[in-house]
């Protein structure tokens, strides 16, 4: 959905008429004529499964079902690539606020031009890196004294953390713009990352899947590009800890496993997410944000000094183990999607009862959410009604709704906790 410059002027009416004038001068047709044959293509969205009440957890599937989690043969050691042994300097962008002095304002196509990245709104040193596909990485993230820190974090351009069973938490990590030296501990796949993929026409990269997860994933449309942990990239660190988190990869590797399949080739990202380097106004002061999983607590707190939220779990700093810095992000995105158990597909057997059922995360369609930026709490509304699409946001009078330029971070909440988010101004 792109909305004239009269709605530009109403979200943002600080910016002057002669900010709103500016525009690249790149051809829009182009990107229109791919983003609508995308779109035509996209398959329909699974129909969701009936609900299970919780108490009927102990009636689920019973010891025929086969162990869920499945490990894919890793390749031997002399034909991956050799693991890091030292931490790389810290990622550093140009900073937007200081790059121009009119404020940045992306709202449609041709606002990006070639060299900014549709992700994220910043400008890329190198542009040809758009011109390769995005990887979604499965991370880790319990127990926090085997996975955190985790690498890779703070190079994601989008991060979901979404709860497994109960409500222990995993991340998806959408690598694109930027490329960190290694991702881990990478760990198995859930029935969300059946769409993320779908949503940013990305790879997938984890160690395995329940057998229901792996069914889905091998009738998916993004199969093809299913990085499977026997493919180029991936090591095992050799720590002293359980196996299952040792688990890295090398994106480099990556992107070159996916040359060698053929498909490495860009993305066609269904719709357009809006950007500005001024904040909207609406706003509410939000110098923090908390978000209760009943498992962990994770704390976002607004840095004035480099305009990010910076993120603690559980009382302490959750930091990026490539750099050793805190895990920040220009926006923090709250939604609660609905969440339904799928009685078909179980995640854990105990004593030949099924313990946990998958969850199926339903992100598509549209609902409430919240996006802090710049120190402030906005409500909007999520959107992603085709399977292929963005997800997008608008504000209350319908217009869209601008992120603050850089990445994203998103607290995929269940639809069965209560009162989850709470800020403070």
């Amino acid at each position: 959905m792109v909305r004239n410059r009269s709605s530009i002027r109403r979200m943002l009416p600080q910016l002057t008429a002669r900010q709103h004038t500016f525009k690249y001068l790149i051809p829009l047709c182009g990107l229109l004529i791919l983003s609508a044959c995308a779109k035509s293509e996209s398959p329909t969205l699974p129909p969701p499964p009936t609900a299970i009440a919780d108490s009927g957890l102990a009636a689920a599937p019973t010891p025929t079902l086969a162990v869920p989690t499945v490990e894919a043969t890793l390749p031997s050691p002399p034909t991956l690539a050799p693991v890091p042994t030292s931490s790389p300097p810290p990622a550093t962008a140009t900073p937007e606020a200081t790059a121009t002095a009119a404020a940045i304002v992306l709202m449609e196509a041709a606002d990006f031009g070639t060299d900014r990245n549709p992700l994220t709104g910043e400008l890329m040193e190198d542009p040809e890196l758009l011109q390769r596909r995005p990887i979604a990485v499965k991370l880790s993230n319990s127990p926090p004294s085997y996975t955190r820190p985790q690498s890779g974090m703070n190079d994601a351009d989008w991060v979901f953390e979404h709860t497994t069973e109960g409500n222990v938490t995993r991340f998806t990590a959408i690598l694109y713009g930027k490329t960190p030296p290694k991702v881990g501990p990478i760990r198995s796949a859930r029935l969300i990352d059946v769409e993320l993929p779908a949503m940013f026409d990305a790879a997938l990269a984890f160690s395995g899947a329940s057998v229901g997860v792996s069914q889905r994933l091998n009738r998916s449309d993004f199969t093809q590009r299913i990085l499977r942990s026997a493919s180029a990239g991936y090591y095992r660190t050799g720590e002293d800890k359980p196996f299952e988190h040792t688990l890295y990869g090398i994106p480099t590797d990556f992107w070159a496993a996916l040359d060698s399949m053929d498909q490495n080739s860009p993305p066609v990202f269904n719709g357009i997410l809006a950007f500005s380097s001024e904040p909207p106004a609406g706003g509410s002061p939000a110098a923090t944000a908390t978000v209760d999983y009943n498992w962990t607590l994770v704390e976002w707190k607004y840095d004035q000094e480099t305009g990010r939220y910076q993120r603690w779990a559980d009382g302490e700093i959750h930091r990026d183990a490539n750099s050793d810095e805190q895990v920040s992000a220009s926006n923090v995105i709250v939604i609660s999607p609905n969440h339904v158990k799928d009685p078909t597909i179980c995640e854990e057997v105990r004593d030949g009862v099924c313990a946990h059922l998958s969850v199926q995360v339903q992100l598509w369609g549209s609902g409430g959410g919240t996006v802090f930026r710049d120190g402030q709490r906005y409500e909007v509304t999520w959107h992603r009604a085709d399977r292929a699409d963005l997800l997008t946001f608008t504000d209350s009078n319908g217009d869209p709704f601008p992120l603050q330029i850089g990445n994203s971070f998103v607290q995929v909440m269940p639809s069965w906790l209560a009162n989850p988010l709470s800020s403070t101004p």
